[in-house]
């Protein structure tokens, strides 16, 4: 058996699909030898309900402690899905920076982390690579042209790249998704962070290590219209952000604006963080971009930078 599987904190929908469309294809692939999409974490708003009610889900399966195990989204071995072996591990497919070295040494090849939009392109890859992409289920590419789109910012991140453009068009197809199928299902999951926006920004908070350069704690939001929600909520956010101390950052993603607002708590070392990053001026802990950016192409940033002296 074949375990794919992701992180411990939360399944985004770049995961949930990936864990999920990869474990279809290694079914496919391996000539019948059982592969299943497990996770232990809780699902993140960028996974709609009717994603959830009407489309393949994550499978049912309790490890016997024989099995193998493939990672998704997830290269960072200290977080993840608590149901992992590490030494177990044969296979990362992943697209965030830090760990490459970690998982070369242990994996060689079967390490796939590189700079791409999403993780669930690079699941695409393997069914188009194979010659399966023409049996691959109407769930799967549905799940896997929404993990794109989440992870790209519906294609203005900076992060994005042709093989996500590429592969968003081959899915969209195979789904029968029209050109108004994006802003749909981000208007849905807006809906849901609406509607549980404490457990949403609980659900999609990171915790970074000083060498990342950043406030510890950042937590991250992808709406369709999201100022008004910021103008609103802030009383909230700063509330639930601040439970474990000051040293946290919000990325408010607003796709219909093309920005990004960037929120920080109290304490003056993040702001002062976010100053060595980017030449956008705070006002009253708030930064408004001119687009949208990702976590992952912040952490890319920070990890780049010298310690501070």
């Amino acid at each position: 058996m074949i375990i794919v599987t992701s992180g411990a904190a939360y399944l985004d929908i770049d995961a949930y699909a990936g864990c999920i469309a990869y474990a279809e294809w290694l079914s496919l692939s391996l000539s019948g030898r059982p592969a299943r999409a497990l996770s232990s974490a809780a699902l993140n708003e960028s996974i709609p309900e009717s994603f959830r009610r009407d489309l393949k889900g994550l499978d049912c399966h309790v490890p016997d402690g024989s099995e193998q195990f493939v990672l998704v989204d997830v290269s960072n071995h200290l977080h993840l899905d608590p149901l992992v072996d590490l030494s177990r591990v044969v296979e990362v497919i992943d697209h965030h920076p830090g760990f490459e070295a970690f998982w070369d040494e242990r994996l060689g090849s079967h390490a796939d982390i590189r700079p791409i939009g999403a993780a669930c392109t690079q699941v695409y890859e393997r069914w188009r690579d194979s010659g399966l992409l023409p049996r691959i289920s109407r769930d799967s590419a549905q799940l896997l042209a929404a993990g794109i789109l989440d992870n790209t910012l519906n294609f203005t991140g900076d992060s994005c790249t042709p093989a996500d453009l590429q592969a968003y068009a081959a899915l969209a197809q195979r789904a029968g998704l029209d050109w108004q199928w994006p802003e749909h299902y981000f208007r849905e999951c807006q809906q849901q962070i609406e509607g549980g926006l404490e457990q949403a920004l609980l659900k999609d908070l990171k915790v970074l290590e000083a060498s990342s350069n950043l406030p510890r704690y950042f937590a991250q939001l992808t709406l369709w219209n999201g100022a008004g929600l910021l103008q609103h909520q802030r009383p909230l956010i700063e509330r639930v952000l601040g439970q474990r101390g000051d040293d946290w950052l919000l990325n408010l993603i607003c796709l219909s604006e093309g920005r990004s607002y960037l929120l920080t708590g109290s304490n003056p070392d993040s702001a002062r963080k976010l100053d060595r990053l980017l030449e956008c001026p705070g006002l009253d802990g708030l930064r408004c971009l001119t687009r949208p950016i990702l976590r992952k192409e912040l952490l890319r940033k920070g990890l780049a930078l010298q310690p501070s002296t």
